[in-house]
């Protein structure tokens, strides 16, 4: 079967005890296409796109259970997937239960099923609505049967056992790189298409549940690399790191296995494997964006402490790999908490202020409803209106190209080989800060994958936020260079760069000739009572400060990187107060009233500006969400990037503002994310906003053909003075739409 590429390289290193570099470890669909725009000329590694993938809008998806054979009115679904206008539709053929007369050993067909072939009917009556039709199959999990007759299909723990499923201890997981998907699964994703020729065939599930020891895992990893499989977590660990790379590119190598077996039967078909996501997701996002015609942002839904913004970052994170390929954002009507109660029903507020996120952000919706047998109808009517009215406004959903001038950059390379087992503190939680505050400041940006660095990629930004990305290649930080050099503005925080792509601390910083510091060789912390001294006497006042006239001192941090600054800064808007003690009260007093530390610094560089706080405000922001904070992470996006926003929104409330170029059209979103509870769901009703004045960016010389309000109908008001247009949108509920048509191009 095929591995990884330069086996024989990996065995002499495992031999001699060497540590494994990126250079000489790298996948196969990442060298085959550099990025999305590339992937038609990627050759086998980017198959010819779908004739169909384009055009649907609005999905459904219908997952079975075991037991609804016999029980479910497949007419009533076939009626709601009309009502709901949508015009694709995702059923539950195989895998894990098949729902149709399958043929294939060992594929077990639901208890219930009987002579009935509940997935061919259902295929055809959407067949005659019109619909593009994709075939789910789940193969994590299977039965006894299947344990006895084939063993080493099932995963294995560390200690040697076969692995009993979490959930339903009846059943048992399955190794997700050995030959029950490699073979099994390919059997039945064969079947599912030569009898029904869907249009293509949704995965869930399919990259393994965690590590497996089986005997074709231990056998392929250690052919691949000379290694046995490793037995620690940690990502500097030379053998761990080769798993990692191992792993991921076995599940490339399975996605093209499967992919080229549907294609053979049904060429305008695929594979759509359910994957992907931001920093934190296991397979690298570059060559998903590169391989897949179409992906799903599987997000179904809030929990924990999830912010109401969480399902547009999910369309920020898969376009800044896919581009303008089709990405969907699947939505489930029941709560996610850890509990996972399926069958439940959240708020009609909760599920449409996330569905109307997502659409703003670039997500087409889909729905996903578990069982056939519905118990608590109560979602219904209000996902059959949002459906109804994105149908109506179709024209305008339509998304092109973002107007956003500013982007954040997430890394996974730094959550695997820097955070590692804390990638979501020490990683994720820098993003979410800054996602945060740009959100609070209005403005609209995107997101770029650290492997996208390149000018064909982040050429239509001013700027790039670069939130505690630590792990840094050398040619990286020479894209980053080239970016600054254009004139670009840099805004960097804590240890960016200081590492290099495998995590590993470099002397200095990849960076510090930008940053304009080098590296002490420390990081304080936690620095806790430690605070911030603002240095207003400087004339003029540096526009870092703006909002801050009043404040002699703000907090700062919880770590800070020691650094020595290579020049003399011409201002030096923040310097360190040290921590003292926050307790016995009687000792609560600053033990060094005023230093000449800098907690900024901020330089230009030819054209580009940079800003560098070599502190964690980003991830302290998320924690405290001290708005002194958030007024130092907005002016410095303001000073870096050094032109006006394409579009300036203006009034009360908290507002997710993103704005589109569309054919004929401007197109600019306002998510009404006011709500108290915004940080904590679910939210029960929506709390309107008053009037916003919206400043639009005309290209020059464009008179618009008119403006409409795409929710409250109507046209606004609007005037034109030169290349600006400004329209007033009298009231924000949930959401509203402003809608500029222009002249034919």
């Amino acid at each position: 079967m095929p591995d990884l590429t330069r086996r024989s390289f990996l065995k002499t290193s495992a031999a001699a005890g060497a540590v494994v570099t990126l250079g000489e470890l790298t996948m196969r669909p990442a060298l085959a296409a550099e990025s999305p725009a590339a992937s038609s000329a990627a050759g086998a590694a980017s198959p010819p796109v779908p004739s169909w993938m384009n055009q649907p809008m609005r999905w459904a998806q219908l997952t079975l259970v075991e037991d609804d054979p016999g029980k479910f009115d497949p007419a009533f679904w076939l009626d709601y997937f009309q009502r709901t206008k949508a015009d694709a539709v995702c059923l539950s053929g195989g895998g894990c239960v098949a729902f149709y007369p399958t043929q294939v050993p060992f594929h077990h067909r639901s208890a219930w099923l009987g002579d009935r072939d509940v997935f061919g009917d259902l295929v055809a009556g959407c067949r005659k609505l019109g619909l593009v039709v994709l075939a789910r199959t789940d193969p994590h999990a299977t039965y006894d049967e299947v344990q006895a007759a084939h063993p080493d299909w099932i995963a294995v723990t560390a200690d040697g056992r076969p692995r009993r499923h979490w959930a339903s201890p009846e059943m048992w997981v399955t190794c997700g790189l050995g030959p029950y998907n490699f073979e099994f699964m390919t059997a039945v994703k064969q079947e599912i298409m030569t009898r029904y020729q869907v249009d293509g065939i949704f995965i869930n599930r399919w990259n393994g549940s965690g590590m497996c020891y089986c005997v074709h895992c231990v056998q392929n990893f250690k052919t691949a690399t000379g290694f046995d499989l490793p037995r620690t977590n940690n990502p500097q660990d030379s053998v761990r790191r080769a798993h990692l790379l191992w792993s991921q590119q076995r599940l490339f190598d399975l996605w093209q296995v499967w992919d080229g077996a549907v294609r053979r039967i049904k060429p305008d078909s695929c594979v759509i494997p359910n994957t992907g996501g931001g920093a934190l997701s296991p397979l690298d996002m570059k060559a998903i964006g590169a391989l897949s015609p179409m992906l799903a942002a599987d997000r179904q839904a809030r929990s924990g402490l999830a912010a109401p913004w969480a399902n547009g970052k999910n369309g920020k994170e898969f376009r800044a790999t896919m581009g303008r390929k089709p990405i969907i954002g699947i939505f489930s009507v029941g709560l996610e908490e850890p509990e996972r109660w399926k069958d439940s029903v959240q708020s009609d507020a909760e599920i449409r202020l996330w569905v109307l996120d997502g659409i703003a952000n670039g997500l087409r919706p889909w729905y996903s409803k578990f069982s056939g047998v519905i118990h608590d109808p109560r979602w219904l009517k209000g996902v059959a209106e949002l459906f109804i009215w994105h149908q109506q406004n179709e024209k305008y959903l339509r998304h092109e190209t973002p107007l956003a001038r500013v982007a954040l950059v997430y890394s996974q390379q730094t959550a695997r080989f820097y955070g590692g087992d804390r990638a979501a503190a020490a990683v994720e939680d820098h993003t979410l800060g800054w996602y945060q505050a740009l959100i609070e400041s209005r403005v609209q940006f995107e997101m770029v994958h650290d492997g996208l660095l390149d000018a064909a990629h982040v050429s239509q930004f001013k700027t790039l936020i670069l939130p505690n990305l630590a792990a840094l290649s050398d040619a990286q930080c020479d894209q980053l260079r080239a970016f600054v050099a254009r004139g670009g503005g840099l805004v960097a925080t804590h240890e960016t760069s200081l590492c290099d792509e495998w995590g590993v601390r470099r002397k200095d910083f990849g960076l510090g000739d930008l940053l304009g510091v080098t590296w002490d060789g420390r990081t304080e912390g936690p620095m806790q009572n430690s605070y911030l001294r603002l240095e207003h006497a400087a004339a003029p006042a540096h526009p870092l400060l703006v909002g801050l006239e009043d404040a002699p001192r703000i907090v700062n941090g919880v770590a800070r990187v020691v650094v020595t600054p290579r020049e003399k800064f011409a201002t030096v808007p923040l310097t360190l107060i040290p921590s003292y003690p926050d307790l016995p009260m009687e000792k609560v007093y600053p033990r060094v009233e005023k230093t000449d530390i800098a907690g900024v610094y901020l330089r230009e560089s030819g054209a580009g500006r940079v800003v560098y706080f070599p502190w964690d405000i980003d991830r302290t922001f998320w924690e405290v969400l001290c708005v002194d904070h958030l007024k130092l992470l907005r002016n410095a996006v303001a000073w870096a990037t050094n032109e006006p926003p394409p579009v300036a929104v203006t009034g009360p409330g908290l507002l997710d503002v993103t704005a589109w170029r569309n054919q004929d059209a401007l197109v600019i979103h306002l998510v009404n994310l006011t709500n108290p509870m915004a940080l904590k769901g679910p939210v029960r009703e929506f709390i309107p906003v008053a009037a916003q004045t919206v400043r639009l960016q005309l290209p020059a010389g464009v008179t618009p053909r008119g403006v409409r309000l795409l929710v409250a109908g109507g046209t606004p008001a609007f005037r034109q003075t030169g290349n600006l247009l400004e329209v007033t949108v009298p009231s924000v509920l949930d959401h509203e739409v402003v809608a500029v048509d222009l002249p034919p191009a």
